[in-house]
Parts: structure tokens; sequence; C-alpha cells
């Protein structure tokens, strides 16, 4: 049975077995990983391994060569972790074509942790596109890649890449969790086939998440996130230090306690992860991907026994998992007879923040009265505008809208812009990702991964100007293009009225 099979199934439960191949290409690390898939590869419940690519911002051996010797030597299938940090949009594409040239198919798009480290310091992050720009593509790939030429289009072979993406539940404050929710109705809109959750180990969480794409039209499979968790790791997790991933303060305090009274502790971290995989199977979840440090295939066998062992019991082991965020928010109320949600959404309006502030008054104002098509004085500035586009006047207008937007918002320059739509907070200085279509999995309280304490998400800050409109719903029903660096240093503004922005532009991929 293909992965993809697999995972699609109706009636199997899928499972990967998850292998971080580290830094180094002949090191003990990757040998211990290929060892590991030849034991594992004849095993009929291990569907394929799904290798990391550069965790936590580090670098790392990338996953394509490790995925083509296990392809070659086994016939085992990967799931490849398809990050946009270190690629701009062609080396995104060259990988692809790679990718399908020696038979990789499974991928998990992603946008990638942010860059850490590297040889001679802090490397520079790319982020060209976001993953839903780079699953658009994936599935323009899947249709036939069409070139366009001066005279007459070719297109390129059809690939057959299986699309998957990622979303996490796990996020204390209203702003995170929807943010999270919309992003996955793009991803979903662009051409995911499945999601992967991101790692916590809350199952009001999960429960939470399984609903969520029951009720609202997200049919695609849905598989959970298992990890064998040793106390260091823990507590890196609980400081936010491998972003995204959910340790709370009570857990790791039962961790240590559970450390010191039993010094070698594995054998519980398995039957702890083995609770997981019951309680995710019982939920109702598609399949289930298995990592941890260390981890040998004896531990996957023993935790895959175990789990089946402790299916039918799924629902007694809820409060084994009941390790709230303090003050979070869930968007179902709690059924406190099971532990998990009823049915019923919260009352949003009594909930979260609703914060319509003075500046964004001030551009929102600006904007419908020059920018918007229907507006009063759109004829006249587009006039103008088209004017000013090929005269002397173009260069010193440009450093003039440079500079007051660089006052007032850090502008960069691209000359795309898309405040307008993310309630005036621009992606290309204030997210250190260049998100233009949603939060990443990173944040932490409201605090952006990368600025924790100082900085705020801005899709935090964008959907509680929103709720104060009562227009947050429209977070999901958003698609910005890419930006188109051909635009880069020159007025967006002119770019707009003169129909070369991205509002105007047909997209290639």
């Amino acid at each position: 049975m293909s992965y993809k099979e697999a995972v699609t199934s109706k009636t199997h439960f899928s499972v990967t077995w998850e292998i971080v191949p580290g830094r180094g290409s002949t090191e003990k690390q990757q040998d211990k990983a290929i060892d590991a898939a030849k034991q594992a590869a004849a095993d009929p419940r291990v569907n394929a391994f799904t290798i990391t690519d550069n965790p936590s911002g580090k670098p790392a051996i990338m996953p394509y060569p490790l995925a083509q010797e296990i392809l070659q030597e086994t016939g085992g299938e990967t799931l490849y972790h398809f990050t946009c940090k270190d690629k701009n949009r062609n080396e995104i594409e060259s990988q692809l074509h790679a990718m399908n040239r020696v038979g990789l198919k499974n991928l998990l798009v992603m946008t990638g942790d942010y860059t850490t480290e590297g040889f001679g310091g802090r490397p520079k992050p790319v982020f060209d596109y976001d993953a839903i720009h780079a699953i658009k593509m994936i599935k323009k790939m899947n249709e036939g890649f069409e070139i366009k030429g001066r005279k007459k289009s070719t297109f390129l072979n059809k690939t057959d890449f299986f699309i998957g993406a990622v979303v996490s539940p796990f996020k204390s404050q209203e702003p995170e969790l929807m943010a999270q929710y919309y992003k996955m109705h793009q991803k979903y809109d662009a051409g995911a086939e499945y999601f992967i959750t991101q790692l916590g180990w809350d199952a009001r969480k999960y429960h939470e998440l399984r609903q969520y794409t029951n009720t609202n039209g997200i049919d695609v499979p849905l598989i959970g996130n298992i990890f064998v968790l040793s106390v260091p790791v823990a507590k890196m997790m609980n400081k936010n230090m491998i972003p995204g991933c959910v340790v709370t303060d009570k857990m790791l305090q039962e961790l240590v306690e559970e450390k010191e009274k039993i010094e070698d502790n594995h054998h519980q971290q398995l039957v702890r992860s083995a609770k997981l995989y019951a309680i995710l199977k019982g939920m109702g979840y598609d399949g289930v991907t298995i990592a941890g440090h260390g981890m040998s295939y004896e531990d996957l066998c023993f935790l895959l026994e175990k789990g089946e062992e402790l299916v039918p019991q799924w629902q007694e082991l809820v409060k084994e998992f009941d390790y709230p965020m303090d003050n979070g928010f869930y968007l179902y109320e709690k059924d406190e007879a099971t532990g998990l949600n009823k049915e019923v959404l919260v009352d949003r309006s009594k909930t979260g923040h609703k914060k319509a502030n003075l500046k964004t008054w001030f551009f929102g104002s600006f904007h419908s009265l020059f920018f918007s098509e229907h507006a009063i004085f759109y004829p006249i500035v587009s006039y103008f505008a088209k004017k000013i586009d090929k005269g002397i006047l173009n260069k010193p207008f440009t450093w003039f809208e440079y500079y007051s937007k660089t006052f007032m918002n850090e502008c960069r320059f691209c000359g795309d812009c898309v405040m307008h739509e993310l309630g005036y907070q621009c992606p290309m200085s204030k997210c250190p990702k260049n998100q233009r279509n949603g939060a990443c999995g990173g944040s932490r309280d409201g605090w952006c991964e990368v600025y924790p304490g100082k900085q705020r998400c801005i899709y935090v800050e964008m959907y509680e100007q929103y709720k104060a409109k009562d227009k947050e719903y429209s977070m999901k029903l958003r698609y910005i293009p890419p930006v188109n660096w051909d635009l880069y240093k020159t007025s967006s503004w002119l770019n707009f009225f003169n129909k070369r922005d991205y509002n105007y532009r047909q997209e290639e991929d």
C-alpha cells in the first residue's frame, strides 16, 4: 500500500516514523537513520518515513539524498518536509522537478523555522514564498505546468505529488487560534490533500481540531503528531525553543517529578505516547506521525502494539492529557463529562479583544477615498497617476511614497503593497517570515516566534482589528500572490493605478 493510499483510506490508520538526519553527510546519525528505515521498511504498519528539513533553523543535510537512498535501498516511501525558509521560488521549482524525476512524491509543505545559526553566524532567511504559494505551485505542476512564451505556451508533463500541510490547534489566544484555522482553509483551497498537526499534549485541542475539520468542509485526512518526550526536549518546548511545540508548565513539572522517581523513564515515555496514539485513533484521526530522539525500531513496535491495545479505553485516557495553556482559548464549550468539547461554539462576541486604533482608521479612510475603484477621488487620482508614471515626477513621487510609508509602516520598498489587505500591517517589514497569507505556526501567547515579548504577530493584530469591524471571517477568504520583484524600488501607488501590482497580475504559478 502506497503512502497516499494509506493516508486516504477510510479503513486504514496510517503511520509515519520521523527521521531527523542531523548535520553532516557521513556521520553516525545519517547511518543510524538509514539502518532504522531498513529495519522498519518491511513492517506493514509503517507506511512512510518522514524526514525533517533543517529543524529549528539549524543546518543539516537536506532530506533529498536520504529520501532517495531509503527509496532505493528499502523500497520504503518517504514523507519529505518541504520548507520555504531557505529557497526562493526558482529553487523551490528546481527541487520539485528533481524530486519528481527520482520518484519522491510525498510532500509536507510548510513555512519552516526561522534560521537561527549557520557557518560564520546567523544566515539570512529567504521566505520568498509562503506555504500557500508553494502549495499552489505544486498543484499547478500536478495539473500540467504552463510556461508562457512570447508567441506560444508550452506545457510540462504532469507531476504526481501528494501535497500535505500543517496546522496547529495549540494556541493560547483567540486571534492566534483563528488565524491557524483560517490559514488551514486557505491551504485547503490552494490544494492541500491532508493535514498534520503540530506537537501538543492537550487532548481537548486535538478534539477541537477534529471537530472543526468535520464541520467546516475541510474534507481531507487529518494526521496527529506524537513525540516520545524526554525532559530535556520538554524544557526546550516549554520555552518555545522548538517553535510551535507546546509543553505547559504543569506538564513539565510532572515530567520532572517522574524523572526524579524513575531515572530511566524511557518506558514511561513510550507508554505515554501509546496512550496518545489510542486517543487520536479513538477520536477519528486518520493516522499519526511518530518521532523521538534516539527512538529505535523496537521502541516503535512497542508504541504501536501498546497503542492498539489501549484504543478501546481511549476515552478513559483523556484525563491524562489535560494540559491547557494558561487562560487558553477554546473554540468549543467544554464537555465536563468527557473532558473534551461539546458541539457548541463559544460566544466569540464575549471573548478576545477588539482593537480599532486611530492609525488603522486613518489608513482605512485614506484607502477608501483614493484606492478603491468606487472611491470618490479614484478617477482623478488615477488620471494623474498615469501622467506621473511616464513623466519626470515619477522618481520624486516614488521617493515621497517610500519615505512617508517608511516613517509610518517601516516600508521595505517591495512595490507590491498589500498592507490594506492585512489591517495595515506590513508583512515585509513586520513579519520576519514575510507571510502574506496568514500566520506561521511559531507564535506563542500572541508574540512573534522571532521576537517573543517584543513584537506581536501581525496576524494577531490583524484579527483584532478585523473583529472590531465584524470582518474577521474574511481572513480565510483572502489570497495574496507572492511579491513580484520586478517592482522592487518602484511606487506601489503608481503600480496600482497603472495595473501592474498583484491586483491585476496574472500568476504563472
